[in-house]
């Protein structure tokens, strides 16, 4: 359960496969026609300008829905992801599923047919015969009505360019690659998306709306993206983030990491959800914000370091963390990077203005014996001795009860990853 590797080092040293950021496109080839000139302007707006939200709150017109559906089908993991940020705003200006054009302009183009930057397409996919244009389609998971679909469109997608235009290969050894080419059916589907009921979930999501509320309105947001547990290196990364030189003063991070599906090695949402809590109430600070994103990652480098932008632009943030390879994977058969170190983040700089969200390149921080965290430039400036934790040694002294060092890890998130192990069957 504890495939997740975290090296305390953060290296300088680029990945063995170079990714051309030129099949990811550049800015030029996107004209947004809701996007101003100056980015500034469209600090803490949503993405498009409308914050979407097609929830229906009244059970009447909800029973009235249900009862007009022409047929339902079972959602999965995956796809109850997609539902509920589409629902409720994560996606906008999506109010429903992408149709071909959408679809077509988002692979090609990284652009909506509108001209508004989007990074990765947002469709339901299927192989049922009964879904077609024109019908009404009931969304359940597990047997629990979500939302409402009115199919307007079904294609068959070309999804050999689809992987090469959004994860740079076509090769299934990408997790992504895998999925749309395996466990995603044959046919595409568009279609407006009316939301019933938010899933329950054992880590509560809060909406965008609801978030916004919540959060600071006259200063800078910077968010903060992961999928696994947050180690000590992490937490100075985001906490010294508020001091780079983007940032207005008094500015707050937000903690918003992905519980939905990842990779199959990786920790699962729920354990991932406890020890977030558990350190949210360990650091106790103001400055910091937390809450959960039922997002499903793709691993896509480039392209998803926009796709993350973007949704988290919807929840109000103004800036994103950006770290050595965002959203990265390697392959399956050889181990070997899909990306660059620094293509995610290259690429985020590129279209920064056009998504509206000010990317903040993540710190390349070491602990030191004499100096605590430091970057690794100044450590090597001054000699001083870099203390390193490999990934693998951590999950072998987490199992055989090794006292880990404080300063790769918090006690509270130890302790919270020891239990799970311990009640997780063999």
């Amino acid at each position: 359960m504890l495939g997740f590797l975290f090296a305390i080092s953060i290296a300088l040293v680029e990945r063995s496969i170079s990714f051309q950021l030129s099949r990811f496109l550049s800015p030029s080839t996107i004209r947004s026609p809701l996007v101003k000139s100056s980015f500034l302007e469209m600090v803490s707006v949503p993405h498009g300008g409308k914050l979407i939200n097609t929830m229906v709150f009244d059970n009447a017109v909800k029973n009235e829905l249900t009862s007009s559906c022409d047929y339902e089908v079972e959602l999965d993991e995956r796809q109850l992801c997609d539902v509920e940020l589409l629902m409720q705003g994560g996606f906008s200006p999506l109010d429903g599923y992408m149709d071909e054009a959408d679809y077509k302009s988002v692979v090609n183009d990284l652009k909506l047919t509108n001209g508004l930057i989007f990074g990765l397409p947002v469709v339901y996919d299927t192989n049922d015969p009964n879904i077609v244009p024109g019908k009404r389609v009931l969304l359940k998971y597990n047997r629990v009505p979500i939302a409402i679909m009115d199919v307007t469109s079904k294609y068959i997608p070309n999804k050999v360019l689809e992987a090469k235009k959004c994860y740079g290969t076509t090769t299934i050894e990408h997790p992504a690659v895998s999925m749309i080419t395996t466990e995603r059916g044959k046919y595409y589907c568009g279609g407006k998306i009316t939301g019933l009921n938010v899933p329950a979930r054992e880590f509560p999501c809060k909406s965008p709306e609801l978030l916004r509320s919540e959060l600071p309105s006259d200063v800078d947001i910077v968010a903060f993206q992961c999928r696994n547990p947050i180690h000590r290196a992490h937490y100075e990364l985001f906490t010294r983030a508020l001091d780079d030189k983007s940032l207005k003063p008094n500015a707050v991070v937000l903690v918003h990491p992905t519980c939905g599906p990842t990779q199959p090695d990786d920790i699962p949402g729920i354990v991932r959800y406890k020890t977030y809590e558990v350190l949210k109430e360990q650091t106790n600070n103001p400055r910091i914000f937390w809450a959960y994103l039922p997002y499903s990652m793709h691993m896509a480098g480039p392209r998803e370091a926009i796709q993350h932008m973007i949704i988290r632009k919807n929840y109000g943030c103004t800036h994103f963390i950006i770290g050595r390879d965002m959203a990265g994977c390697k392959s399956s058969l050889d181990g070997n990077d899909f990306y660059g170190a620094y293509d995610a983040q290259d690429f985020a700089i590129l279209n920064s203005e056009l998504v509206g969200v000010t990317p903040v390149p993540s710190l390349n921080l070491v602990y030191t014996a004499e100096e605590d965290y430091v970057t690794a430039d100044y450590a090597k400036e001054k000699g001083l001795t870099i203390k390193n934790l490999s990934g693998t040694k951590f999950r072998q002294m987490l199992r055989a009860g090794d006292e880990i060092p404080t300063w790769f890890a918090f006690e509270s998130v130890v302790k919270v990853l020891r239990e799970e192990a311990q009640a997780a069957p063999n």
